[in-house]
């Protein structure tokens, strides 16, 4: 379990679901410049930074390829690496196919499982939360075929130009592929990262489970000790986790 503890009046920063590249370049660059603008915000006083998946909506590495921009991104995470501020990555549904290029460039590391972490003395479950918890049987069957490592092998013969842009079309068209959920509370009892929640605080105390994934901005109250927090996206709502011994959700607005 890896520990943090904060500096007096520094905090730690989650954000999720950012899509960006989609539905088009063109369309998430706003979007882009917005979220450059909230990591020259959260630099000032981060203890830490983590990304819980689908920074991009579509991202594949080959051996010696990446999809093509972001550099906007791309180059404000490597700033904020080289001042010394960690940052943590967990690949979503859209960037699942993410392997070691944000490690060997950006010095960051990549998570493929909900993790656990000590922050101020205080445990964490964090990741994307696709594929957690009951029901949705169509997404894991497909999720098994996509992570089947002879599938990723020959997905890769494939040209970049030809790969990439099928990948991005499959992705923005095909909901399956997408986890593209609608943003509608179902009630507490049919929210399945909920119920995954509550399964995990049978086997083990987490003050808190920090998901994205389902682009809707929660906090629900498993017990006395324990908090969901789902941090919604940055296509509609501009939502951010913020732990600073107590955890909040705030709206980005530059």
């Amino acid at each position: 379990m890896i520990s943090i503890k904060t500096k007096p009046s520094y905090k730690v920063y989650f954000a999720s679901d950012q899509h960006f590249g989609a539905p088009t370049s063109e369309a998430s660059l706003p979007r882009e410049k917005k979220f450059v603008k909230w990591l020259d915000q959260i630099k000032q006083d981060a203890e830490a930074i983590f990304l819980l998946g689908d920074l991009f909506d579509f991202w594949f590495e080959y051996k010696k390829v990446v999809p093509k921009g972001f550099v906007r991104v791309l180059g404000k995470l490597a700033e904020i690496r080289d001042l010394g501020i960690p940052i943590y990555f967990f690949v979503g549904n859209h960037d699942l196919w993410m392997n070691d290029y944000f490690q060997k460039e950006l010095n960051i590391p990549v998570y493929h499982k909900p993790q656990e972490f000590l922050i101020n003395n205080k445990i964490f479950l964090i990741g994307h939360g696709d594929g957690l918890g009951p029901g949705d049987k169509g997404y894991k069957r497909m999720k098994k075929v996509f992570t089947f490592p002879p599938f990723k092998w020959l997905f890769r013969w494939l040209h970049p130009d030809l790969g990439v842009r099928l990948g991005q079309y499959m992705s923005v068209k095909n909901k399956m592929i997408s986890g593209d959920e609608d943003a509608t509370f179902l009630g507490e009892e049919n929210e399945w990262l909920v119920q995954y929640c509550k399964r995990k605080l049978k086997q083990k105390q987490y003050d808190f489970f920090v998901f994205g994934h389902r682009h809707l901005p929660l906090e629900i109250s498993l017990s006395e000790k324990s908090k969901y927090i789902n941090l919604g996206d940055w296509i509609t709502y501009f939502t951010y986790g913020v732990f600073d011994n107590t955890f909040s959700l705030e709206s980005f607005n530059d």
